[in-house]
This record gives C-alpha cells, structure tokens and sequence, in this order.
C-alpha cells in the first residue's frame, strides 16, 4: 500500500468515524443559533469560526459527514444490490429477461444521471428518503452492466456447465458460482460509485432538494454561505474542503482497488 493509498484511508476513516460518533458527541450544538456571533472568523471560537446563523462550522462539519455519507452510502449499496441482482439474473439466464434489462439499462442512460436524481428528488420532496430513491434511479445502472457482461462471461464456463448438468438450481448457481466470480469489479464499482453518490447528494443539498433543514448537510451549507463568499469564505471553504477530502480519498482508493484486482492493468503498468 502506497502513502497516499494511506492517507486516503485515513481519510476515509475519520469521515466515516466524525459519521457515525457526531450525532451522540455534539447534541444540539450543529443547530445552535447564536445570531450575535454570526459569522465569527476561524481565530476566534468556536474553531472553524461560525456560519451565517451563529453556529459552530466544525459541529456542522462533523454532523453533515453522518447525512451526506449515510445518504451516499444509502444510495450505493440500494444500487449496488438491485443493479448487480438484476445484471446476474440477466447474464445468467439470457433470452427475453436479458434483452429487457439491456433495454431498461439503455434507456435510463439516455438521460445524465444528475439531472434525473435532480428531477424525481423534485417530485418526491426533499428528505434523506427520497434523496437515496433519487439517487438510486440511475445508480443501479452501471452494476447492472457489469454484472450483466461478467455473468455473460463466467456461465460460458465449464465449471457452471457441469453444475448446471449436475442439476443446481438457479439460485444455487448464481449465488455459489456466479456471484463470487464477478464480485470484484463490483466492489470496485462501488468504491468510485461513492464518490460520485456523495458529489450528487451535495448537488441536490445545494439545490434545496436533499436532506431539509434543520439536518446539517455539506451540500447546504455551501448554499447557505454561497452570499459570503467574500466577507466569511471560510463558511464556504471548510464543507468544499471536505467534500474534496472526501471524493479524491474514494477515487484514490478505487483505482488501488482497480490495480489489486485487475492483474492486467497491474503489468500493463509496471
């Protein structure tokens, strides 16, 4: 493992770990308003200064890792599941079920996948629920893919013709021989998908369409200091520095992932 696989490890780590300790650690302080001390710059306290209602930006900071990497990470394994079951089905069983979900597949790329999480989180209305839905939508996609071609792939080998002939069933054979052959570009999938989930649910934070107020998001704390950016940029550079942090540490990881599971890439460059 290289030093910047490392970093972006520990990285991941204390977002992950400010996610799951904020909400029992800070209690009422990401809410707090202090209209008297709005603003505050960095030198002066609470650390990172405070936003444009008076409250901690570090408490914010800390409690927004918990919904914008709880949603994204929502949205990865509801894609990651309903994508790569479908993908495997289809692969596996081939004929009209394979040729629909080809179909499926390619008419939901017809359209950018930001733009359709942004259109249904606008129909749905703006809750955690709903952002995973949105986010969803067009996420499953790329698994289903995947698994489709892998699946493809792997049933053309002899190793699940003869299960076939020994009479498996066909849940049997997609869970004990299929599945664990197709796994890896899946997890990997997954690790550079959250990247991409966490800009989304920023996005969609930004636009007003996320998780609502009073629930700190980095997303919406970008919008609420976008009129400050020149009396208070720390209000905006604190959650951009973390969602930069953040996304480079997933995409760094990924392609480790990439070069430890793709013996091919590994020689090719060596």
């Amino acid at each position: 493992m290289t030093a910047g696989t490392r970093i972006a490890a520990g990285i991941l780590a204390l977002a992950f770990a400010a996610a799951v300790l904020s909400p029992f650690a800070l209690g009422d302080r990401p809410t707090h308003i202090d209209l008297a001390s709005r603003l505050a710059s960095p030198a002066a306290s609470p650390p990172l200064g405070t936003d444009e209602l008076g409250r901690s930006i570090l408490a914010r900071l800390l409690a927004g890792a918990s919904v914008s990497l709880g949603v994204a990470a929502a949205a990865v394994s509801v894609s990651s599941v309903f994508g790569s079951t479908l993908g495997l089905l289809a692969g596996e069983r081939g004929g009209l079920l394979d040729a629909g979900v080809g179909r499926l597949a390619d008419l939901v790329l017809a359209f950018p996948g930001l733009l359709l999480a942004v259109a249904l989180a606008a129909v749905l209305g703006p809750s955690a629920l709903n952002t995973v839905l949105a986010l969803s939508a067009a996420g499953w996609v790329p698994y289903a893919r995947l698994a489709r071609t892998e699946a493809r792939r792997v049933s053309s080998l002899d190793f699940v013709a003869a299960a076939r002939a020994a009479g498996a069933a066909r849940p049997r054979l997609v869970v004990r021989h299929l599945l664990p052959n197709v796994a890896a570009p899946l997890v990997v999938q997954a690790t550079l998908h959250l990247a991409g989930a966490i800009l989304a649910e920023s996005a969609l934070s930004f636009l007003g369409l996320g998780v609502p107020p009073p629930a700190p998001s980095w997303g919406s704390m970008l919008a609420g200091a976008r009129t400050h950016v020149l009396d208070a940029p720390h209000a905006v550079l604190a959650p951009a520095a973390a969602i930069l942090a953040v996304v480079l540490a997933t995409n760094v990881l990924g392609d480790a992932l990439v070069d430890r599971l793709d013996p091919a890439r590994r020689i090719r460059s060596a």
